[in-house]
């Protein structure tokens, strides 16, 4: 037996704002397009930026997420926020402008079991951090960011690299060593 409601029980502003602005979006209409890429082209910028440590290539990749975006708008299902499905495909068009660039290596351990924990020193602020990040080599650096930023598993980063988790795993405490190094510069 379904109950019915003599309401109806609303829907948050900011999803019922952001429904109306998929489905107009789906529906090409110009302003809709135009508000969603300004509503989230600063923080996809900064993700893609990130990735391929290079302002002109991220600019490209935003370009091209976002004419994925409005072009599969319509398949939209909803599951996730706008953002978080915007995010998906500015990650994986970030990772495929890499690939375009440099094919990743494979890189084998066995003996590493991806559970060494590194401890950062209490004085490192977020610019140097930031500042260090991008001095990484770009296969660390972008298995970094998507495990340690965006939280992506290593499972999911294996996927969209098209790597072995083994390999993400150890590319990740790698990463780490070189930013511990990389930082002990910054000390005063």
């Amino acid at each position: 037996m379904q109950l019915k409601f003599p309401f109806k029980i609303p829907q948050s502003k900011k999803q019922s704002n952001d429904q109306q602005l998929v489905e107009a979006c789906a529906r090409k209409e110009y302003r809709a397009q135009k508000q969603l890429y300004d509503k989230y082209k600063d923080a996809m910028f900064t993700i893609a930026y990130r990735i391929v440590n290079s302002a002109d290539t991220a600019n490209d990749v935003l370009q091209d997420a976002f004419i994925q975006v409005f072009r599969d708008i319509a398949s939209f299902r909803g599951d996730s926020t706008p953002g978080a499905w915007i995010k998906t495909i500015v990650v994986r068009s970030a990772l495929r402008k890499l690939r375009d660039i440099q094919k990743y290596e494979p890189e084998s351990d066995s003996t590493f079991t991806g559970n060494e924990m590194v401890e950062w020193p209490a004085w490192i602020n977020a610019h140097d951090l930031e500042t260090a990040i991008l001095a990484l080599p770009e296969h660390y650096r972008v298995v970094f960011l998507l495990i340690e930023v965006e939280g992506y598993t290593h499972r999911e980063v294996a996927g969209m690299l098209g790597i072995p988790e083994g390999t993400s795993k150890i590319k990740l405490f790698r990463a780490k060593q070189q930013l511990r190094k990389l930082l002990t510069g910054y000390q005063i």
